[in-house]
């Protein structure tokens, strides 16, 4: 940091966390939407802005988990240096005396391997050069990372995972984080220009996220942020930021489920979402779908893996009575397909170009499957 500036005023280098695999999707939705200098890195992405960026981030990136803020970076090689080069961060320049933080600690390959007298050091020059209280349950956190004796000390902005978006209070059986689902919707090209049909639409994640970005609607729109208790939070400015007027869109997007109570919570979802009036849920079977009206679009679909739900050998006629039903009635759609399974993705007989990179999903490793044009 340069004399003369604090972390108010200066620019922040800033982490945008994603599921490995899919860091390259995440910083184009990061170029698109205009921050600076975006990079794809191991587990996210990269970008430097002040602090109005770290709270745009937080509130219009639909495919980040976190945003993390860098606020100081040094060398350590014992307690006592990271003990007298944590008293010099510009603690009062990000943190408010009456608002309590943890802080978490990791240790690898450093000479100070023990995370926890790591995270007691940090604590002490936080309450000793602040005066905020520590709190193991406090919702503002500093994490510590030590790494071959580089010290880097940031600041989660988000608190709750951004996935949390304040409206899916109904999650079905196995629900597919939001931001994973938008960043598969990127993957496959939507850019909330055409329609998206689910056939199998759980708690309505695909069809939710798509009516969202064809109305122009911020995820972070309902929800509250850790950054709200930083000492640089502007109040003023973070209602200017939000002031969006949603855009007016001629699509409509289609959910269906043989499970009636999955339509409920699906529609509940899109109501509290303010999607519901684009958004079309229905109960019937995969042997029932039907080719919406108007322009072919896209089907999303995330069918059960046999791994948590349902017998796999059961789920080879489920995946070929889809494939069979897209094949017959859905000519110049194009078809995006989440599963770990190859062999189920295969019995689709659906033209699936080569598998996406596997990405960590609930113990398992999925795959996004993509067809061109259908004929």
């Amino acid at each position: 940091m340069m004399p003369g500036t604090t972390q108010r005023d200066r620019k922040l280098e800033i982490f945008l966390t994603a599921p490995p695999g899919l860091e390259a999707i995440l910083c184009d939705e990061v170029r698109e939407a205009g921050f600076e200098a975006p990079e794809p890195t191991p587990g996210g992405v990269s970008i430097r802005g002040g602090w109005p960026e770290v709270w745009r981030a937080n509130l219009c990136l639909r495919g980040a988990s976190r945003v993390l803020v860098r606020v100081a970076e040094f060398r350590a090689m014992h307690p006592a240096q990271l003990d007298k080069r944590a008293r010099k961060v510009d603690w009062a320049g990000v943190l408010r005396a009456d608002v309590p933080v943890r802080v978490e600690a990791s240790c690898t390959r450093s000479k100070i391997y023990h995370a926890g007298a790591a995270a007691q050091r940090v604590e002490r020059a936080i309450t000793e050069e602040l005066g905020a209280s520590v709190s193991k349950g406090a919702a503002l956190r500093i994490m510590v990372r030590i790494e071959d004796d580089l010290c880097t000390i940031s600041v989660d902005s988000s608190g709750e995972l951004l996935h949390r978006r304040g409206h899916k209070q109904f999650v079905g059986k196995a629900p597919l984080r939001e931001t994973l689902a938008s960043l598969f919707l990127r993957q496959c090209g939507y850019r909330g220009k055409e329609s998206v049909l689910d056939p199998m639409c759980g708690s309505g994640s695909f069809v939710i996220e798509a009516a969202e970005i064809a109305a122009g609607l911020c995820p972070g729109r309902g929800r509250s942020f850790a950054f709200e208790k930083l000492a640089s939070f502007n109040t003023q400015a973070w209602q200017q930021l939000q002031t969006t007027l949603p855009l007016e869109t001629d699509l409509a997007f289609y959910g269906s489920d043989r499970d009636a109570g999955a339509i409920q919570g699906a529609i509940s979802n899109a109501e509290r979402a303010g999607v519901a009036k684009i958004c079309n849920f229905s109960q019937f079977a995969i042997s029932d779908l039907q080719r919406p009206e108007g322009p072919p679009g896209l089907v999303m679909v995330n069918p059960p893996y046999g791994s948590r739900i349902g017998n796999k050998k059961l789920l080879f006629g489920l995946y070929g009575a889809l494939g069979k039903t897209l094949h017959a009635r859905f000519s110049g759609w194009r078809v995006g397909l989440v599963t770990s399974e190859a062999g189920l993705a295969r019995a689709t007989g659906l033209p699936f170009a080569p598998p996406g990179p596997p990405i960590p999903h609930g113990g398992l490793k999925i795959r996004l499957w993509q067809t061109g044009i259908l004929p």
